[in-house]
């Protein structure tokens, strides 16, 4: 189970020129409980063995997708965890579809201190240019404006974000 002391093994091997260790660790020491396991579960899904001819044409037709998937991970303030599950759930994922950011998938982690702390979600974007022209709507979006500042009435709710943007592999199931 990943907890802080797998983030500082990270930093270790990064700050030791250890990055092709990284590259090649599973995901369950690099993820969050729960990340790891769903992302691995969508890999189980892919054909195993050699491509026919429909995989290959699958491959081909994602290696020229400029689809892109933003991973982003919310370091929340303590005892604020619900109050960001109720926004998201009941505002900020339709702020989402109003300004072409597809949600995939959110997430809470299951163990300490991770499960009250964190907040996890995937969105899909048509391309990487898309989603910071999408972001920059959104946050500017009178709607959203209001949102964030009622719910945060009682003072902030993340302390971080984390993003990352990803792209499918070749062999990666479709999927959204």
């Amino acid at each position: 189970m990943p907890s802080r002391s797998h983030a500082f093994s990270i930093k270790f091997f990064r700050a030791r020129g250890w990055t092709p260790w990284l590259r090649t660790a599973p995901l369950s020491l690099l993820l969050p409980c729960g990340i790891a396991e769903a992302m691995e579960q969508l890999s189980l899904t892919a054909a195993i063995g050699c491509p026919n001819a429909e995989e290959k044409g699958r491959s081909n037709a994602m290696a020229g997708s400029a689809k892109v998937y933003e991973l982003r991970i919310y370091h929340v303030v303590p005892g604020k965890l619900d109050s960001l599950v109720a926004r998201f759930r009941y505002y900020t994922d339709k702020l989402f579809a109003k300004h072409e950011m597809k949600s995939v998938a959110y997430w809470t982690a299951l163990g300490e201190p991770e499960k009250s702390s964190s907040f996890f979600y995937i969105l899909e974007h048509p391309k990487r240019e898309a989603a910071a022209a999408n972001w920059k709507a959104f946050q500017g979006d009178p709607e959203w404006k209001a949102v964030k500042a009622k719910s945060e009435e009682n003072g902030k709710l993340v302390e971080k974000v984390g993003s990352t943007f990803l792209t499918l592999t070749d062999f990666s199931p479709q999927f959204g």
